[in-house]
């Protein structure tokens, strides 16, 4: 015995299934809408304010000159003319590549600190007020030290972007590894498990997300303190491009690096972001 279905019958449920569909469809331009509004109305609140500052204090530059000159400024970013007339591409890449050796040498020494001071109660006790002491002191005061032992500007903004971004990879790194559950330890120790393995399968991946919060907290200060210690030593970088545009008067320049600036910790911070959303347990 045969069974016939008629289109008649399959006609309806393909109806059921399209419609079912249109008003997934239909939400996703509200959704765009929700999401976007809030940042591009906070955005032209800030442009307003700024005008209106600049109509008050008209030596202040505004909205629109800025932008002008930012155009200009772009449309050939990387010139070179000598060592102290370069466009502001060579500037953002030379300070990238300080805080790159600052930062990369901060985790190379801050991570496996960190992952002993989590694990050995006695080191964390005898390392906990030297830490304290020195976390707090601001970065420049560290950099009259690096140009007396290093007698030169350069290593000298890297040493002063070390010191000052190790310390939350410290911090976060010991914290996460002190996090890490009583029961799995005791686990290993049944096992034997040797102290590698215990890293391995254990540290590493419980206090991966403290870890990767702590990289983040630690590249946003690298970025941070290495306009202020440029501004210092000179050299080819964000931070002397500053000071020299304030020397020529030059107000629609230093704005525009001080977006720059901005604009490049926020991208920083975002690629580390969804570094962390890519190891996190969650995603």
């Amino acid at each position: 015995m045969t069974t016939t279905v008629s289109n008649a019958a399959i006609t309806p449920s393909i109806k059921e299934k399209s419609k079912s569909k249109m008003p997934a469809i239909m939400v996703k331009p509200a959704a765009v809408v929700r999401w976007a509004f809030p940042p591009v109305l906070g955005i032209a609140l800030f442009i307003f304010a700024w005008a209106v500052l600049h109509h008050f204090r008209p030596e202040l530059p505004g909205p629109v000159s800025t932008w002008t000159s930012a155009v200009e400024l772009f449309a050939d970013p990387f010139y070179n003319n000598g060592p102290n007339d370069q466009g502001i591409g060579w500037n953002i890449l030379n300070s990238l590549g300080r805080v790159g050796l600052g930062f990369g040498l901060a985790a190379l020494i801050g991570i496996p600190l960190g992952f002993i001071l989590g694990r050995v109660q006695f080191i964390n006790q005898m390392f906990a007020p030297i830490i304290s002491l020195l976390r707090p002191v601001s970065p420049l005061a560290w950099l009259p030290i690096g140009l007396l032992v290093f007698k030169a500007a350069e290593p000298a903004s890297i040493w002063v972007i070390f010191i000052s971004s190790i310390w939350p990879i410290i911090l976060n790194t010991a914290a996460g590894v002190s996090q890490v559950p009583q029961d799995y330890l005791n686990v290993a120790r049944v096992l034997r498990l040797s102290e590698w393995k215990v890293f391995t399968t254990i540290l590493f991946p419980s206090s991966l997300p403290y870890l990767l919060t702590g990289i983040r907290l630690s590249i946003g200060v690298a970025w941070l303190v290495i306009v202020a210690a440029e501004m210092l030593t000179g050299g080819v970088g964000l931070g002397f491009w500053v000071w020299d545009e304030w020397n020529n008067l030059n107000v629609e320049h230093i704005l525009i690096a001080i977006f720059v600036v901005g604009i490049v910790g926020l991208l920083l911070e975002q690629a580390l972001l969804l570094l962390a959303k890519r190891f996190s347990y969650e995603g």
